[in-house]
């Protein structure tokens, strides 16, 4: 289950515009006759994810929208047309909270909204309210893994029958079963009702990720196709740092499952967290396979400056492409405020007797990793590092350098700004030991061939002694021969 997101960007641009999203609301109740308790639910829900210090009030604002455009819709269609109230696909907000936000807790609380409002318009319908409100949460728990749009379809026919199945316990009379009102009335807009809210999501999840600056799993999905422009860059121009975001990516998507954080965002920020190395891949090591290391010409202070700059080079080429600014965080955040240790090290060793090195200059700009996802690929990209570095990786080796490698980002503060808990980030680090130990797991080694034996060397001699000593000479260099 997602942990609280905790808010540090307070806005008073957003303070105004949610209280003016609430006196809009209160407005509108009091003109059209609705219950005024409708805008005080809102306040209430915006109360409370404070309190909860789990949203922004961006996410309210960006909550209470999705709430009145529902609300403005449904009465548009009991006032102005003849279509029956239990066509209002209310499950749509639910699923598109739980597509939008992976939460589920944030989606049981909408879902719950939405049905109370719903019921409120509707004449204090409980009945309906009911209905609507276990639809919705049926609707969240199907879509919440969803990855394609067949999923959705086949959402909205679970939903239409649950809906169904709830009006027909709360009418538990055989004869009301068996009626023409309840098949026209209960049945069928109940059922169509399901369809109705996956197709509004289809149609309007796109624009809604736009409006709120977030990703839906088939966005991701788009992203995570190696045919986008940056990969295939990546692929052509910087392998050695292609391969690193794979194996990276695999140790994040396991690690995110680990601890219930979303695993499929952390698995596509994982590929493009490095896409900065793409100006200059040659000064990197891991694209430094064929050649001599740059670095070996370089001054500590200029090499400094070329490692710190892909993080500057990741933002401008993510902005050149149109990354969603979701994954363009984890191009400074999974570095954090780090040292570039290495040069660091290079350089206390060249400076003078009287000469000082400011540490804090080899550090990373920032920031530090804000969320669960950013901070797993942090520590998921330090210890493939580390592990790769080791000559021979036991299991006990893997062992000792990854939680070596997780408490010293631990110690020095790199996590503190996220919101992980001292549980998950051991579960994190034992997923990490259990995934490379399998990655780097040592092979058997197969006893040479018995021909090598000096008999052998003898009898084939003499079998081929007008060859003498060209066969002999064949046979030591080509041990499969």
């Amino acid at each position: 289950m997602p942990k609280p997101i905790k808010n540090k960007n307070f806005s008073w641009s957003d303070l105004g515009l949610a209280l003016l999203v609430l006196v809009s609301l209160g407005a509108f109740c009091y003109f059209v006759n609705f219950s005024l308790i409708i805008p005080l639910l809102l306040l209430t829900l915006g109360v409370h994810l404070s309190y909860f210090n789990k949203a922004s009030v961006r996410l309210f604002v960006n909550l209470g929208l999705l709430l009145v455009i529902l609300l403005f819709s449904a009465d548009a269609l009991v006032k102005y047309s003849d279509v029956p109230a239990y066509y209002i696909p209310v499950a749509c907000v639910g699923m598109l909270v739980i597509l939008l936000y992976n939460d589920l807790q944030l989606a049981f609380l909408m879902s719950f909204m939405a049905s109370a409002m719903i019921g409120l318009l509707l004449h204090h319908d409980f009945n309906f309210m009911l209905i609507s409100f276990v639809g919705s949460l049926t609707a969240v728990y199907c879509v919440k893994d969803a990855r394609t749009r067949s999923d959705l379809i086949q959402t909205g026919f679970i939903v239409g029958l649950v809906q169904v199945f709830a009006a027909v316990l709360l009418n538990p009379a055989l004869d009301f079963w068996m009626s023409k009102k309840f098949l026209m009335q209960y049945f069928k807009p109940l059922l169509v009702n399901g369809f109705i809210a996956a197709a509004v999501v289809m149609v309007s999840s796109k624009i809604f990720e736009f409006l709120f600056g977030v990703l839906t799993n088939f966005s991701l999905l788009e992203l995570s196709d190696f045919n986008h422009p940056l990969l295939r860059r990546m692929v052509v121009e910087a392998p050695g740092t292609y391969h690193h975001s794979l194996i990276v990516s695999n140790l994040s998507e396991a690690a995110a499952e680990s601890i219930g954080a979303h695993s499929l965002l952390t698995r596509v920020g994982a590929y493009y967290h490095d896409i900065g190395k793409l100006i200059k891949p040659e000064y990197f090591t891991e694209n430094q396979l064929l050649g001599a290391n740059k670095h070996e010409h370089l001054e500590p202070n200029m090499s400094k400056l070329v490692i710190l700059n892909h993080v500057k080079e990741g933002l401008e080429l993510a902005k050149k492409y149109r990354l969603s600014p979701v994954i363009a965080k984890f191009i400074p955040e999974h570095h954090g405020t780090g040292i570039i240790y290495y040069f660091y090290q290079r350089a206390l060793e060249g400076a003078q007797p009287d000469e000082t090195i400011d540490k804090e200059t080899f550090r990373y700009p920032g920031p530090k990793p804000q969320s669960r996802e950013t901070a797993i690929v942090l520590l998921a990209d330090s210890v493939e590092g580390a592990v790769r570095a080791i000559e021979d990786p036991t299991p006990a080796r893997v062992d000792e350098v990854v939680r070596k490698v997780v408490n010293n980002k631990f110690i020095d503060g790199q996590l503190d700004e996220c919101n992980l808990t001292l549980k998950e980030i051991e579960t994190i680090t034992t997923t990490f030991i259990h995934v490379l130990t399998a990655m780097y797991h040592s092979r058997v080694k197969y006893p040479e061939k018995a021909n090598d034996a000096p008999n052998n060397h003898k009898k084939l001699s003499e079998k081929n002694s007008h060859n003498g000593h060209a066969s002999q000479k064949r046979h030591r260099e080509d041990p499969e021969s």
